[in-house]
């Protein structure tokens, strides 16, 4: 176990709850000297593009309940990454809580955690919002008192970091005493990241705190979306001093552009409360593992048709009685979806992020909607070891 001041060996970081690896891609953007020692997930899907971009790390798929406390201590971590399933927890889900098989596993390592003898100094989690208000959370905030942590909770999406997409999410930072953070505690969830940690600006060319950026209105945020019946997250922040949409975009052959758009089945029953961006947008709703096949609230679709008046399109379908007359006119619009890769891109999931070759985009869609946003989690994770 290393001190926070020892810098002659990197940390040792467990990844629960793996996924594609967002974790893993946060701590090598936060240039923190850090190993992956182990992750586990026992999703195959999420595993074989896990292996994929990292074939040397010690991939577990396992059961996490079947691992014993011997081969917990045997990883001497420093630091403990999870994204729990957040099935449990979410808006339009049953909200089981405790009570749901699938959080069984976390309260396993609630209760690992106790038993150790050496608990990591660190730990990272990132849940849905809606986790701040369960049992679940309290299970955790109890351990952590009684095995001698300091917290903090947040909530926070990434356009409070530039990144034109919206994924409110609940993040705990834990330090096991007697460590402190560098910023002053506070006893609320904080929703903005703490003032002193000169960290959280958006990253590449922009920079969020900026003042020269430009002071658009916030009818200027939603005048790109072209549908009057767009769906605007009243939850989203200001989001002028995020990048625009266009910077997250990559570019196609006409085949793979064709295979995006929106099908006839799509576009004539949901077109009213489609969530439409432009590439000058700098924002986009938050997307979920149902993208690509759904689209009321699964996340936003993209026109870019310049040379189009889309508000004389959509006025014209809402008056339209006669379906083909509707698709005529919609298929104007060559609306699409965002390629997977582009959807990985507005997760900060870099460049050399790959898939198999084997997985499906239904596939992709959905281990992406069950990821994070990797820069968010690097800025907290900065934060978490500073």
């Amino acid at each position: 176990m290393h001190s926070e001041n020892d810098q002659t060996d990197p940390l040792r970081v467990v990844e629960f709850y793996s996924g594609v690896g967002g974790m893993h891609y946060a701590v090598l953007e936060s240039k923190v000297p850090a190993t992956v020692v182990a992750a586990l997930d026992i999703n195959t899907t999420a595993n074989a593009v896990y292996r994929h971009n990292f074939p040397h790390v010690n991939l577990l798929q396992r059961d996490i309940t079947g691992i014993k406390l011997p081969e917990f201590q045997s990883w001497n971590a420093d630091v403990f990454m999870m994204s729990p399933p957040c099935q449990p927890f979410t808006r339009v889900g049953l909200k089981g809580d405790t009570a749901d098989p699938r959080t069984k596993s976390f309260l396993y390592i609630l209760d690992i955690l106790r038993r150790m003898a050496e608990p990591p100094n660190h730990i990272l989690l990132e849940n849905v919002k809606g986790f701040e208000t369960s049992e679940t959370r309290g299970n955790l905030v109890t351990t952590l008192d009684e095995c001698g942590y300091c917290y903090q909770e947040f909530l926070l999406s990434p356009n409070q970091f530039g990144i034109p997409n919206s994924r409110l999410r609940y993040f705990l930072l834990a330090k096991r005493k007697p460590l402190t953070f560098v910023f002053e505690h506070q006893t609320e969830i904080m929703k903005e990241m703490p003032v002193n940690s000169l960290i959280g600006q958006a990253p590449a060319n922009q920079d969020a705190s900026s003042s020269e950026v430009p002071n658009q209105s916030t009818s200027q945020n939603k005048q790109e979306i072209p549908c009057p019946y767009s769906i605007f997250d009243p939850e989203d922040r200001d989001t002028t001093n995020c990048r625009e949409i266009s910077e997250f975009l990559e570019p196609h052959s006409k085949e793979e552009e064709e295979s995006l758009l929106l099908q006839d089945k799509l576009l004539d029953r949901y077109w009213k409360v489609l969530d439409i961006v432009t590439p000058s947008s700098r924002r986009s709703c938050c997307f979920t593992k149902a993208y690509g096949h759904y689209v009321e609230g699964t996340g936003s679709v993209l026109f870019s048709q310049t040379d189009i008046d889309a508000k004389d399109i959509f006025t014209k379908v809402s008056k339209s009685e006669d379906q083909s007359e509707r698709l005529d006119l919609l298929h104007q619009l060559k609306m699409r979806f965002f390629s997977p890769r582009e959807v990985a891109s507005l997760h900060c999931l870099p460049p050399e992020f790959t898939f198999p070759q084997a997985t499906t985009t239904k596939q992709r869609y959905r281990v992406l909607g069950n990821s994070l946003n990797a820069h968010v989690v690097a800025e907290l994770f900065k934060l978490l070891v500073k």
